[in-house]
């Protein structure tokens, strides 16, 4: 079992930056696959970024080039770095994680195990 918690978040203005973290702990966690999921009032979930067990790192479309995820497994903590946020970027962030998660499912969250109980970023204009 993988207990997640997620902090960070809160009310920033467009163009501002955030940094959102997710705790682990439980099992290996240097071996643990993490993502970023958001969902906002009357969207569906959506893929933000996700790192692997090797350190490979994955962003969707929509943040690429603003949102950088890390890791630092010293620390059992997987980072969200937010920069140039947008409006549109408010929503609830929960960081997901499981051990079979392979490139083909970083996006599918019902692949996931593990959820954290999320973290709210309203991004003001």
């Amino acid at each position: 079992q993988v207990q997640l918690v997620e902090s960070g978040g809160g009310l920033v203005q467009a163009g501002g930056s955030v940094r959102l973290s997710c705790a682990a702990s439980g099992r290996t966690f240097s071996s643990l696959p993490v993502g970023w999921f958001r969902q906002a009032p009357g969207k569906e979930r959506e893929f933000v970024a996700l790192i692997s067990r090797y350190g490979n790192t994955y962003h969707a479309d929509s943040v690429k080039g603003r949102f950088t995820i890390s890791r630092d497994n010293a620390k059992s903590t997987v980072y969200l770095q937010m920069n140039s946020l947008k409006p549109e970027d408010t929503a609830v962030y929960r960081c997901a994680a499981d051990y079979r998660i392979t490139t083909a499912t970083i996006q599918i969250s019902y692949e996931y195990d593990y959820w954290g109980q999320g973290t709210q970023v309203t991004v003001s204009s």
